[in-house]
């Protein structure tokens, strides 16, 4: 018996030495990364980190804190984790690395069956594990579901392949449905994958099934409604609760205002956009919190291959063969992140961040044209492999070095704080007896989970350099609470000489005297002779 246990172990690893070759390099990479510190602990990370530490005291958010179409997921598998490691931030990150390795998983499984090939399979996964900088950093750090939107997305197109390829049990459909429904709570992106995978799987001819093919059809379209209702259950108990606001944020309500112009010109903006800055991020051209070219001397080589690939990718859609349902639904999802891209205002995003679910497309259509090379003109054409993976990799250590602002999710050079000044700031603070205030997003949420909740400052103050303000910031309404019973406040600034001048100006106005700290990019103002309040902020125009 465990001479049959070792030869099935035996002949698991000949096959599949590709997928623990990738597994070893993705999870390794991002060992040494933040070995490195190259990924700053931002707002938006801290604020799923704090609602993983609420979610252990007994609270229950549906969505990400201050917003109604990011679901809550990512935040009760990081609590899971604190249970049992602790509220750290490498716990955090941990779990982001697990999900990628699940996402390389289920890619891998996607390729062979799609292409019946473990060779197509294993360079897709490869380019994964050392991918280009944008996927790096958005499968290492957490901002509310990226991780879980790629893992469950790959998960239904490999069950809808499965579906089209005549494995039509119950439970597949059942668990099809699920995976849709929860992957569009935790983050609609995810339907990029999961929704062409959900109409191959229906178009599914019914004369290809068994005896009494419709009514096996419309079984099974109850069983997928079912799964499907059960996942998306907690985005609906979301509805019910928040109203209409859950359906205006799904299309982008809260960013709908940063580009302006009529129709058109909107319509051109995002055009130019999408290849100004989602395709160079999804190519791995740039960085995407900035416009700066990566690996120049191997960008045209790496540049060549992908744009081969896409268009090779395009020719074989013709094919009639056994890999047409894999490259219809990948085409599909390259055409619904286009849509919404330019028709609604997630394309207002410069970061090229919403692109992230075709990398795994751009994976594996680059692995089919290497391994179709390879059989067709020899051996030397997987040398375009290790080209590939020399260029991501190459961009995503020349970023790695360049500290701060690091491998950053922030695109605007004010929210690009240096967070290795944060532990200072936190050891000033509770030095001199200042545990409430105001700051900005930027700092309010790093500094509450840091600190362990002790220093609570709330997002009140703008970081835009004009002074833009959203009350969307102050995104934990107990934290208001706390600061405005206390009697005692800071406030802390960064990045902003304007809004400091104002700040000077307005205790100026109200007699109130202060001592100011810089620490890095953080200023401090402590030790006020009266407490400051929003109401009085001092009549500031960002306040209006």
């Amino acid at each position: 018996m465990r001479g049959d246990i070792l030869a099935i172990i035996r002949e698991t690893a000949r096959r599949h030495w590709g997928l623990g070759l990738a597994l070893l390099l993705a999870l390794g990479g991002k060992l040494a990364l933040l070995g490195a510190q190259a990924f700053p602990f931002n707002a938006d990370e801290a604020v799923v980190a704090l609602m993983a530490r609420h979610i252990l005291q007994g609270e229950r958010p549906l969505f990400f804190y201050g917003q109604a179409y990011m679901g809550s997921l990512d935040a009760f598998l990081t609590a899971a984790l604190f249970a049992l490691f602790g509220p750290q931030v490498w716990v955090v990150r941990a779990l982001e690395a697990l999900l990628f390795a699940g996402t390389i998983t289920v890619w891998y499984f996607f390729c062979a069956e799609a292409f019946d090939s473990l060779t197509v399979a294993r360079i897709a996964v490869l380019l994964l594990a050392i991918p280009p900088v944008m996927v790096t950093l958005y499968t290492t750090v957490s901002i509310g579901g990226y991780g879980e939107a790629l893992l469950l997305g790959s998960l239904s197109m490999l069950l809808a392949l499965q579906i089209r390829r005549g494995k039509t049990h119950p439970a597949r459909w059942l668990i099809l449905g699920f995976t849709v429904g929860i992957g569009f709570w935790s983050f609609p992106l995810s339907l990029v994958l999961s929704f062409p995978a959900l109409l191959a799987a229906i178009w599914n001819k019914p004369s290809e099934q068994k005896s009494q093919p419709m009514k096996y059809f419309w079984t099974h379209m109850g069983i997928l409604f079912l799964g499907l209702i059960a996942g998306i259950s907690p985005w609906i108990a979301g509805w019910i609760q928040l109203g209409a606001s859950a359906f205006r944020e799904l299309g982008g309500s809260a960013i709908a205002g940063a580009i302006q112009g009529g129709p058109g010109t909107v319509l051109l903006l995002r055009l130019l956009d999408l290849g100004v800055f989602g395709v160079t991020a999804l190519f791995g051209l740039r960085p995407s919190w900035e416009i700066r070219w990566l690996a120049p001397v191997v960008l045209p080589f790496a540049l060549a291959i992908d744009l081969t690939a896409i268009v090779y990718a395009a020719r074989n859609l013709r094919l009639r063969d056994a890999a047409q349902p894999a490259r219809w639904m990948m085409a599909g999802s390259i055409a619904i992140l286009i849509l919404v891209y330019l028709f609604t205002p997630f394309g207002n995003d410069p970061s090229g961040r919403y692109f992230l679910p075709l990398a795994l497309v751009l994976a594996a259509f680059c692995a089919e044209l290497i391994a179709r090379a390879a059989a067709r003109f020899g051996r030397a054409a997987y040398l375009l492999l290790p080209v590939l993976m020399l260029f991501q990799g190459a961009g995503t250590v020349e970023s790695a070095l360049r500290m701060p602002p690091g491998i950053t999710t922030q695109f605007d050079p004010v929210a690009q704080l240096d967070q290795r000044d944060l532990p200072q700031v936190i050891a000033f603070l509770r030095a001199h007896g200042e545990t409430r205030g105001y700051t900005n997003y930027w700092v309010s949420f790093p500094l509450a989970f840091q600190s362990g909740e002790e220093l609570i400052f709330t997002a009140r103050l703008p970081y835009h350099q004009d002074l833009r303000y959203t009350p969307r910031d102050d995104r934990y309404p107990p934290y208001d609470i706390l600061v405005e019973g206390s009697n005692r406040v800071a406030v802390i600034t960064t990045k902003n000489p304007a809004l400091d001048s104002l700040l000077e100006a307005a205790f100026a106005a109200h007699g109130i005297l202060f001592q100011i700290e810089q620490i890095g990019d953080f200023r401090v103002y402590y030790n006020l002779s009266a407490p400051l309040r929003p109401e009085q902020l001092f009549q500031l125009p960002f306040m209006d």
